[in-house]
């Protein structure tokens, strides 16, 4: 699938490490995607809830189906959720800009899992969707 079709036919978004932080890329990017559809379940170790949203504190605690797992972790961690990303049956696994794991990628293709990493999700997002062009007379 095509970033476009992901994030097309995409509707729920598990964020890993959405911090409470306001500052944070993980904070204002979710709430970003919150803001244009998307409907996002934050996962972090503390707090109750973050963007009006109840906190999880793993993939596996969430009921509902899971179309992108968006990772705002150290690379490394990757190694890891991957194996939660493939339980939870998620279609996409997506590392955010500045990560990138090799051990994960081919895990992730191996079992059908759409793979994307180094990419900032909202910035993809505005690149599709809300490209403006302007005409120079």
């Amino acid at each position: 699938m095509t970033i476009k079709e992901i994030l097309k036919f995409s509707k729920n978004i598990a964020v890993v490490g959405l911090s409470p932080d306001k500052s944070k890329p993980s904070h204002y990017v979710s709430k970003f995607m919150q803001e244009k559809g998307y409907k996002i379940y934050p996962i972090y170790p503390k707090f109750d809830e973050i963007l009006n949203e109840k906190v999880y504190r793993n993939l596996s605690e969430i009921k509902d189906d899971i179309d992108i797992v968006l990772m705002f972790r150290k690379a490394e961690f990757a190694s890891e959720i991957i194996d939660d990303v493939i339980n939870k049956g998620a279609k996409t696994f997506w590392l955010q800009l500045g990560i990138k794991n090799e051990e994960a990628k081919i895990k992730a293709l191996n079992k059908g899992i759409n793979f994307i990493e180094d990419k900032c999700i909202m910035v993809e997002y505005q690149n599709i969707f809300l490209k403006k062009y302007i005409n120079i007379v």
